[in-house]
């Protein structure tokens, strides 16, 4: 039978029924399509289900990384006059404070690791250590990703409340990425862990931190990172700790600040306060003669930008400078007396390199000497350079220096730090004419003559 023959044996309110049938049937499979397919991504606007614990966590989960690989430890054996030891699965969390694949930890958790593997999401590639500090259990590794890796918010941790929701992240027993809610129970509490370890200042949380979580974020409700997840009380529940973001980013400007220092030299120190809970970044010192100085830079000016990089906290300073050279003038912009102002900054050859001039013209290896080891031993001075190691046949031999002395001055100027040897050894008059040393050995002070030598590797200016 043709179509038209079978669609005309049936009545006219037959075939009406049949097209109200076949549109119902449409809309129902239409209905069904969209059902589906909000299961499998965001509800609809408006719904009760995006909570502000919802949106906090979207904002920052890819910011978030998992860490884990092989460390050995070492186990009281039967025998007390021993230890045996073994190799465990290393596990925790880190957070990316800058896309180029820069992450702040504990250092607890990648101390000792082998193999350190980063896992952001689907893609896994292996870390390297950059700077540690086991004082303050902060670490910073480093990643190389094929993209930029998004870079978690800050908040602060001044105007923490108790009480105020919370969220805990991070690779708790290995079930990464984990979210956890509490409050806040508690703040500045001070948490011994060890004889060798105690914690300062911490803020307190009941949201569940398990092992695996330490070097993970605490956020708050705006999405904003206001603590490192980093220990909880042994037998307890309800009971972590994490440390105070301020605290945090003033660790990890000062870690990256020495590797920086090691390639750069621009002359300015700068401290980070927190009016009226707003982070502002100034300088509160300028070295004399420097770069920043020479630039025009003044103590109290207000960091605004360095190259393309806004400025608010120092770890934004230091992050700026990472991939900077020496040689190229660099802008700073500061706000002085409410008028921005651009300073173009000649960044100089930094410690790594003044370490080989000073083993080249001097002939020595020296570290900071802590003040009070120097003040104690002479009240006179208020620091120096303990000599490392002497280079045969240097001036500084030929002088009778020796391994344990500390340097505290030459010619007219102090050296107090390689800073200060930074600029001596850029004056023209210390390769024109012998000058003055001044030595402490033991509590005896000694001073003489030196001819320095011109280094080959990198001329004094």
């Amino acid at each position: 039978m043709r179509w038209f023959e079978y669609h005309q044996a049936y009545s006219p309110q037959q075939r009406i029924d049949m097209r109200r049938y076949y549109l119902l049937s449409l809309l129902i499979m239409l209905i069904g399509s969209w059902s589906v397919s909000a299961l499998g991504g965001d509800p609809v606007d408006g719904s009760n289900r995006n909570t502000p614990e919802v949106l906090a966590l979207r904002r920052v989960k890819d910011s978030v990384v998992n860490l884990r690989g092989k460390k050995t430890i070492s186990e009281p054996a039967e025998t007390v006059s021993f230890q045996q030891v073994k190799r465990v699965n290393g596990m925790g969390t880190g957070v990316v404070i800058d896309p180029r694949g820069y992450i702040l930890t504990n250092y607890h958790v990648i101390d000792g690791i082998q193999n350190l593997v980063v896992q952001a999401g689907e893609y896994s590639t292996t870390g390297d250590l950059v700077s540690y500090d086991p004082t303050t259990d902060l670490a910073i590794i480093k990643v190389r990703t094929p993209q930029g890796m998004p870079s978690i918010p800050l908040g602060v941790s001044s105007d923490l409340m108790p009480a105020e929701s919370v969220l805990a992240l991070g690779n708790a027993y290995g079930y990464t990425d984990t979210a956890s809610r509490g409050i806040i129970s508690a703040l500045h509490r001070t948490v011994p862990v060890s004889e060798e370890q105690i914690y300062y200042d911490l803020i307190q949380t009941d949201a569940s931190i398990n092992p695996g979580n330490s070097g993970g974020p605490l956020i708050n409700l705006d999405g904003e990172m206001i603590g490192v997840n980093v220990a909880v009380r042994v037998g307890a529940q309800g009971i972590g700790f994490a440390i105070p973001v301020n605290k945090a980013v003033e660790v990890a400007a000062e870690l990256l600040g020495r590797e920086n220092s090691m390639r750069l030299f621009h002359g300015i120190t700068v401290e980070t306060s927190y009016p009226n809970n707003v982070p502002v970044t100034e300088i509160s010192r300028i070295a004399p003669n420097s770069p920043a100085a020479k630039a025009g830079l003044q103590v109290g000016d207000q960091l605004v930008r360095v190259g393309q990089y806004p400025i608010v906290r120092q770890l934004d300073l230091e992050l700026a400078l990472l991939e900077e050279q020496t040689g190229n003038p660099l802008n700073f912009v500061v706000k002085r007396q409410g008028s921005d102002i651009n300073a173009l900054v000649e960044l100089q050859q930094g410690r790594e390199t003044m370490v080989e001039l000073v083993w080249d013209m001097i002939g020595v290896e020296v570290k900071p000497e802590t003040p009070a080891v120097v003040t104690q031993l002479n009240e006179k001075y208020a620091g120096g350079l303990r000599i490392e190691k002497v280079r045969p046949g240097s001036p500084a031999k030929n002088q009778g220096m020796q391994v344990g002395d500390i340097l505290v001055g030459l010619h007219e100027w102090e050296t107090v730090s390689m800073d200060d040897i930074q600029y001596i050894v850029n004056q023209p008059i210390v390769l024109q004419q012998p000058i003055q040393f001044y030595i402490l050995r033991s509590r005896q002070a000694f001073f003489g003559s030196i001819r320095l030598q011109k280094s080959t590797r990198v001329a004094a200016k």
